[in-house]
């Protein structure tokens, strides 16, 4: 599998801003479940990109949007 670097690495390094009150809350709750933020990234995305009613799940949370017009 390619990626966007069309290199044949699994992995792909990015970066990505995350609102600092919901990853404090989630290091604590990720921490006692064993799971890091790249095992939630990588099940999220691709959920996201398998499963209808997760996606829209995603896209009916409003909540971020609207307190954190500015965070993304």
């Amino acid at each position: 599998m390619k990626n966007a670097n069309n290199s044949t690495q699994p992995w792909q390094l990015t970066s990505i801003k995350v609102l600092s009150e919901i990853y404090s809350s989630f290091k604590v709750d990720g921490r006692s479940e064993n799971v890091t933020l790249q095992k939630l990234v990588n099940r999220a995305m691709y959920l996201y990109s398998t499963n209808e009613e997760f996606r829209n799940k995603i896209k009916e949370v409003e909540t971020l949007s609207e307190n954190y017009k500015t965070g993304y």
